[in-house]
């Protein structure tokens, strides 16, 4: 059965055709459909898995491309955002015993009402991993453009080293800051279901990293940066829990989550939380259709964590980080410390050297 999950692919496409059929769609409307947007961009799935399946068939390998639904996926109803409930292989292994590779579009599945969903940006691992609990792979090869997951990102930083191993945990901390190396919730499938998820590059033969569940001693693993982030705030007049209980109504409705919620209030309403860049439009427009009695600022600002399972038990990484910080004279909004991670806030965007100074600190 190994030998022939070996033959199983998850395919998409790259960043700039999810990108292109974005704009088309915010060119149409200003808030376009979540459900219409998922029919859109699985779409650039569709094109690529099929492309792929005739060259090979060309070449001389027999192959089948099935999208999300064909291959079984099937979600909650949730769109934009959907969380793979079931796969059902009986499509996926009945074209493998027939020695066909199978290529399936990642990033996309199905609901109850049939309709096409998709499992947000960077959702295709989640495909991956997936597919690999539902077939019983021994392990999950993720290949991308960069070999491995690095101590941080090399776009940002040219040092930045290669990590070899890390744990489930660790990875999560770092997908979850806003890294673009793996979806967070593939890294939950496969801590669930015990696959190592191993990533590698499509134009090399380097070895890449592992993901697993050992851990090793405290150490630091990686600092994420990320400026793609707003910071909300909402203020009104009058104190007014019903208020409160609107704001959380509205940005559930609109599923957007924060990252962060802070209440500043005393005797007047003034409620901060901050989100990601990308949702900022939606957020305006639901703000302005249904609570604009607020006064309202957005501001972008930058975040910087410092991950390693255990880091925060060691004392001297803790006053490095915070007196290279210092240092910076930079205005804090808020510091996080959990046993996995030490998180700044920024009230304003932070240049990349403090993410050098903090990187040749710790490494």
């Amino acid at each position: 059965m190994i030998k022939i999950i070996m033959w199983l692919l998850w395919f998409q496409p790259n960043g700039k055709t999810t990108d292109a059929l974005l704009k088309e769609a915010y060119e149409l409307a200003e808030v376009p459909s979540d459900r219409e947007l998922d029919v859109l961009l699985s779409s650039g799935e569709q094109i690529s898995i099929s492309k792929l399946s005739i060259l090979l068939n060309k070449l001389g390998y027999k192959s089948i491309s099935l999208t999300g639904w064909q291959a079984g996926i099937y979600t909650n109803n949730t769109n934009q955002n959907a969380i793979i409930e079931n796969i059902d292989t009986t499509r996926i292994l009945k074209e493998l015993e027939q020695r066909k590779i199978v290529i399936v579009a990642g990033f996309q599945g199905f609901n109850e009402k049939l309709d096409i969903t998709t499992l947000g940006r960077g959702g295709s691992d989640t495909t991956a991993v997936a597919l690999a609990a539902a077939l019983n792979a021994k392990h999950c090869y993720i290949f991308s453009d960069v070999d491995g997951v690095y101590t941080t990102d090399p776009n940002k930083f040219a040092e930045a080293k290669k990590l070899e191993t890390l744990s489930y945990v660790e990875m999560l901390d770092i997908s979850n800051e806003g890294a673009k190396v793996l979806h967070n919730r593939c890294i939950e499938i496969g801590e669930k279901f015990k696959i190592p998820i191993i990533t590698k590059s499509t134009f090399n033969n380097k070895s890449g990293s592992v993901i697993d569940e050992k851990i090793e001693e405290a150490v630091v693993k990686s600092i994420v940066k990320n400026d793609d982030l707003i910071l909300v705030n909402l203020k009104y007049e009058n104190y007014s829990i019903k208020l409160f209980n609107q704001v959380y109504e509205l940005l559930i409705n609109t599923g957007i989550m924060p990252i962060q919620y802070v209440n500043n209030s005393v005797s007047a309403f003034d409620v901060d939380f901050i989100i990601k860049a990308n949702v900022l439009n939606k957020l305006q427009v639901a703000l302005d259709k249904e609570l604009n009695m607020f006064n309202m600022s957005f501001k972008n600002v930058t975040r910087i964590a410092v991950i390693g399972y255990g880091i925060t038990n060691d004392e001297i990484v803790l006053k490095k980080v915070f007196d290279i910080v210092q240092k910076f004279n930079i205005d804090v909004y808020n510091i996080d410390i959990t046993n996995a991670k030490i998180i700044f806030t920024f009230k304003e965007k932070v240049q990349n050297n403090l993410l050098e100074l903090l990187h040749n600190e710790l490494f």
